[in-house]
C-alpha cells in the first residue's frame, strides 16, 4: 500500500491535454433521474444503462444537480448523487446502483484511460465497517474498494483483488482517478488527484487480466452486506478517452473524437437481457465476463468458446468464465 502524497507530487505535475474522449459520461444532458428512465433494452439512448438498482423508482437512487458536481470539471453543468439503501437490491441481496456505459464504440482496445471523480459527504456517509466495491469492471482486474485492508477507512486500489495503492477518503473532497488501461500490453495503472489539482500517476502500469465487452465499467457501488443506514455516493466528470491522457480536471474539449451517445432504438433484443422473467434466451453466446443466467435474467446462456457458465452467486448471477 503506498499513500499518496497529493501536494509534492501535484507540483511536480503539468496539466496536459492531449487525448480522445471514445465515450462521455457527462451528467450534463440529465436534467432528472427521469432522463435515466429513457434507457431500456429495447430503446437504447442516451450515454448510460439503467438496470441495475432497487425496486424503487429511479429518483429514489440517483439525482442531478450543479450542486453534486466537481466545480473543478467546467465542461459538466450537473453531477450525480447516487444513493443505495436496503431496497438497492438486484439477483442478490447485496445493495447496488451502477451505471454502464451505452455506446457502439470499443471500451477495450488500445491504451485507454477511464476518468471519474467521486466524494462523499458527512451526510450518509459510506460505512467503512463493510466491504463496497466501486467504478469496476465484470472481472475485477482493476477497481476501486472501501472499507477493506488495514486502513478500512481509506479508498483502496486494486489490481485482481491486490491492494496497490490508498488515501483516506475524506469528507467533501472530490477524489479524481483516471484507469490507465493498455488493452495491448495486458497491463493498468492509477492517476490522481484531489479537487481541481492535475492528475499525476501514482501506480505505474502493471501486468492485469485486462478484458471489457464495452459493457461491463460499473459507473456505481456495490455494498457486499445490506444493511442501514442509506449512503450517498457523488460521481462527476465520468468519460473515457484514447492515450495521451489528459490530466487536467475537467478539460476534454480538444477530443478530435465527438463523444458516443446515442444507439438506434431497436424493435427486439434477443442478445441483451430484459429484468422481468427467468427464461433464457436461446441462439446467441455470451462473452466472457457477462452474464449467462440467474434470477431475472433472460439472456445468452451459452459461452463463446472456452468459457463456461459460472455460479457466481447462485440463484442470483451467473457469469462466463
Amino acid at each position: 500500500m503506498v499513500a499518496f502524497k497529493w501536494a509534492l507530487l501535484t507540483a511536480f505535475s503539468v496539466a496536459v491535454q492531449a487525448g480522445t474522449v471514445v465515450w462521455d459520461g457527462s451528467f450534463s444532458n440529465f436534467a432528472s433521474a427521469a432522463d435515466f428512465d429513457k434507457w431500456s433494452w429495447a430503446n437504447q439512448v442516451g450515454t448510460y444503462q439503467w438496470y441495475i438498482h432497487g425496486s424503487q423508482p429511479t429518483s429514489h437512487y440517483l439525482a442531478t444537480d450543479a450542486a453534486h458536481k466537481n466545480p473543478a470539471v467546467t465542461r459538466e453543468t450537473r453531477g450525480l448523487k447516487m444513493t443505495i439503501d436496503t431496497t438497492a437490491t438486484w439477483n442478490t441481496q447485496m445493495e447496488r446502483a451502477e451505471l454502464i456505459p451505452q455506446t457502439t464504440a470499443n471500451l477495450g482496445t488500445g491504451n485507454l484511460f477511464y476518468h471519474f471523480s467521486i466524494k462523499r459527504t458527512a451526510t450518509n456517509p459510506p460505512d467503512s465497517t463493510l466491504e463496497h466495491q466501486i467504478a469496476f469492471f465484470e472481472s475485477h482486474f482493476t477497481e476501486l474498494k472501501y472499507g477493506v485492508g488495514s486502513k478500512p477507512t481509506n479508498l483502496v486500489w486494486m489490481i485482481g483483488g491486490v491492494e496497490k495503492w490508498s488515501t483516506p477518503f475524506t469528507a467533501d473532497t472530490w477524489f479524481n482517478f483516471a484507469y490507465d488501461i493498455n488493452f495491448s500490453s495486458k497491463t493498468v495503472g492509477l492517476w490522481a488527484s484531489t479537487g481541481g489539482s492535475p492528475l499525476v500517476k501514482v501506480f505505474q502500469n502493471a501486468a492485469a487480466s485486462t478484458s471489457t465487452n464495452s459493457a461491463d465499467f460499473h459507473v456505481g457501488v456495490l455494498r457486499i452486506t445490506n444493511r442501514n443506514p442509506p449512503e450517498d455516493w457523488y460521481w462527476s466528470g465520468v468519460y473515457i478517452e484514447s492515450g495521451p491522457i489528459t490530466t487536467a480536471i475537467g478539460s476534454s474539449s480538444n477530443s478530435t473524437s465527438p463523444p458516443d451517445t446515442t444507439v438506434p432504438p431497436v424493435t427486439a433484443s434477443p442478445t441483451l437481457p430484459p429484468v422481468a422473467t427467468t427464461t433464457a434466451a436461446s441462439g446467441p453466446q455470451q462473452s466472457q465476463f457477462g452474464q449467462c443466467g440467474g434470477t431475472g435474467y433472460s439472456g445468452p446462456s451459452e459461452c463463446t468458446s472456452p468459457y463456461a457458465c459460472v455460479a457466481v452467486a447462485a440463484p442470483y448471477y451467473y457469469q462466463c468464465q
